[in-house]
């Protein structure tokens, strides 16, 4: 018997034992598709970007350079919520993190401070 029939059987005994809704939720993706043995992914606090830094690595450096008696909840927030939306590659955070670039240089290009951006008029 091949390494391939011997995963086959372990994996028709792990679907042999399990409840029956579990069993039509494998039956719904097809038996053939469902992985038993698929690696678990990474808990987000232990995967590194290309700084080779965790989020929670990364958010601290980034408040570290911040004034922390003017920082406020929403602002830390927006600091995490950032952070989690590149370290996952969602596409929403990605369009805010291009906007952020570009009107940074847009700004820059005007001569005008990008700080006064934030400043109510």
């Amino acid at each position: 018997m091949g390494k391939k029939d011997d995963v086959n059987e372990l994996k028709r005994a792990i679907y042999e034992k399990l409840s029956p809704r579990r069993r039509k939720f494998i039956d719904k993706i097809g038996f053939e598709n469902w992985d038993p043995f698929q690696e678990p992914k990474h808990p987000i606090d232990i995967r590194k970007d290309s700084t080779k830094k965790t989020s929670s690595e990364l958010m601290e450096e980034f408040l570290k350079t911040k004034d922390r008696e003017k920082i406020s909840m929403a602002y830390e927030m927006g600091v995490y919520e950032m952070c989690m939306g590149l370290f996952s590659s969602d596409e929403k955070y990605r369009a805010m993190f291009d906007f952020s670039i570009w009107y940074f240089k847009k700004l820059n290009k005007l001569g005008i401070n990008p700080d006064k951006a934030w400043e109510k008029k």
